[in-house]
């Protein structure tokens, strides 16, 4: 376990250290982090730092990624099966893909520059922030245990929200999108709770 968050680090080689499993290096001013080396990483914390690139391939044992408020404009995880939690908040990203991300459940990937987002195969997610972003659709048909989703300020025009969550979404809002059609099972439901005057 190493935490050496809220300092002005610029540079640290993490290289020898192969038994870490956690790491906390948030909120510094890191410009690269090379962690190829640490495969037994569950979680890593990289958040408010000047990186423009994470490569997280060799660490498939990663539970807890967060890099949010970084300048990443690429991310892949498509090794990491084993992840549960994702916040990439605050990036670059133009496109996720999350096919191999089925143990998924928290996904923060607000403030970026998603123009899609498929989290179809992510059938575990229970909260999901993808606003302020420039997604013209979304599909969360197949997220039947979602309690949180939080999709405004994005291009929206179509929602899709036939996955049979009515009362177990404790949050939602889609404020501020050009929306056309959510469409849901249960359109009385969703307009007594879902809506409000203006």
């Amino acid at each position: 376990y190493l935490h050496l968050g809220t300092n002005e680090l610029t540079t640290l080689d993490v290289s020898n250290n192969t038994l870490l499993t956690t790491l906390y290096v948030g909120n510094n001013s890191l410009d690269g982090l090379d962690v190829s080396n640490n495969t037994l990483l569950t979680t890593l914390y990289v958040g408010n730092n000047l990186l423009d690139g994470l490569d997280v391939t060799n660490n498939t044992a990663l539970i807890d990624l967060g890099c949010w408020n970084n300048s990443l404009t690429s991310l892949n995880l498509s090794a990491n099966t084993a992840l549960n939690n994702i916040n990439c908040a605050g990036n670059q990203l133009t496109s996720m893909d999350l096919s191999n991300n089925t143990s998924l459940t928290e996904l923060w990937c607000h403030n970026n520059a998603l123009l899609v987002l498929d989290v179809s195969n992510n059938i575990a997610l229970t909260a999901l922030t993808c606003d302020n972003n420039s997604l013209s659709s979304l599909d969360v048909s197949n997220n039947t245990v979602l309690t949180t989703l939080y999709c405004e300020n994005n291009q929206l025009t179509y929602l899709n929200m036939r996955n049979g969550v009515t009362e177990f979404l404790e949050t939602f809002n889609t404020t501020n999108n050009p929306l056309i059609c959510i469409e849901t099972l249960d359109p009385d439901y969703a307009t007594t709770n879902w809506t409000s005057s203006n």
